[in-house]
């Protein structure tokens, strides 16, 4: 299965723009208000974006943040937690040091209590001791029906430590750099969700970010022979969060692909007839979440499928 039914969403209590992710998010901006307030928007928005999944039979388990402690980029679970059908759970190594903290034990507790299964915890996170990283779904894009893994290399996903996941995991590596325009330069884009959304039947991908036209020609090449319509979104689009979508299941088996009300204001007309061809769109605004955190509707939601009692 490529796609699911069940994500895990963690609820914000101490949200605000990171100070330790803005070094290479250049997705990020500080706005004029006190942390408080964009707290309770975060809040806000993450409720209603949670109402819009449940609404159309997306099976959501909202697990709350700690209050206790300084994270204020828990409402991004996919960075170090992935879920597997076999019931490996992978944990990650995070690149912002209190990030490192949003990894929870209790997670794992509580998706038991579920009826879900965990065999096995494969476990990278002693890579950020040396100062290696790999943000799990932010940084691997997996197509887990082909068993490939696409990785944009960047601070947050190292090339060794991403093909070491690709052997334990058994998944093909697909490896390439994306950049983004920055103050007149090319830096890397801090992570591949943001670049590129693989669903069933389709992709939702910034070639444009891809500088290096052999690297491009060889994503493409894969994601043509495992037959993905390519849907190319551009760097302004990206920059509005077209690229961080993600495929899920809702009531009745149908498809929806999720992505944020900035996101789908930025497609063309064109491009949603694409991906209506393949499946339903829900969206809600996350203008808080994604303007502090620079992450948006992709990187809230840790797909769960392990499997049930």
């Amino acid at each position: 299965m490529q796609i699911t039914n069940t994500v895990l969403m963690i609820r914000p209590v101490n949200f605000r723009m990171n100070e330790q992710t803005a070094v290479n998010n250049y997705f990020q901006e500080d706005i004029d208000i006190k942390n408080q307030e964009i707290n309770s928007r975060a809040q806000a928005e993450f409720d209603a974006f949670v109402l819009v999944l449940r609404e159309k039979g997306v099976n959501v388990i909202v697990v709350e943040d700690n209050d206790k402690v300084d994270t204020p980029d828990a409402v991004f679970p996919n960075n170090w937690i992935s879920f597997h059908d076999d019931g490996t759970v992978g944990l990650y190594p995070l690149f912002a040091e209190n990030r490192r903290k949003e990894r929870r034990e209790d997670v794992l507790d509580i998706l038991e209590e579920k009826g879900f299964v965990i065999h096995n915890v494969m476990d990278y996170t002693s890579a950020e001791d040396e100062g290696y990283f790999l943000e799990s779904t932010g940084s691997v894009i997996l197509d887990r029906v082909n068993k490939k893994a696409y990785c944009a290399l960047s601070v947050r996903a190292d090339e060794d430590l991403f093909i070491e996941f690709c052997e334990d995991f058994e998944y093909t590596p697909v490896i390439f750099t994306a950049f983004q325009s920055v103050g007149g330069g090319r830096k890397p884009i801090y992570h591949t969700n943001v670049m590129m959304c693989l669903a069933e039947s389709f992709a939702v991908i910034c070639l444009d970010s891809i500088d290096d036209k052999k690297e491009k020609k060889n994503v493409v090449s894969h994601l043509k022979q495992d037959g993905k319509e390519i849907i190319t979104i551009t760097e302004a689009q990206m920059h509005q969060f077209a690229g961080n979508m993600i495929q899920v299941l809702g009531m009745g088996d149908r498809r929806f692909l999720v992505m944020s009300t900035a996101a789908f204001n930025s497609l063309r007309p064109e491009q949603i007839t694409a991906i209506e061809k393949h499946c339903g769109i829900v969206h809600s605004s996350l203008e808080t979440i994604e303007t502090c955190g620079g992450g948006s509707a992709r990187c809230m939601m840790a797909e769960v499928f392990l499997p049930k009692k």
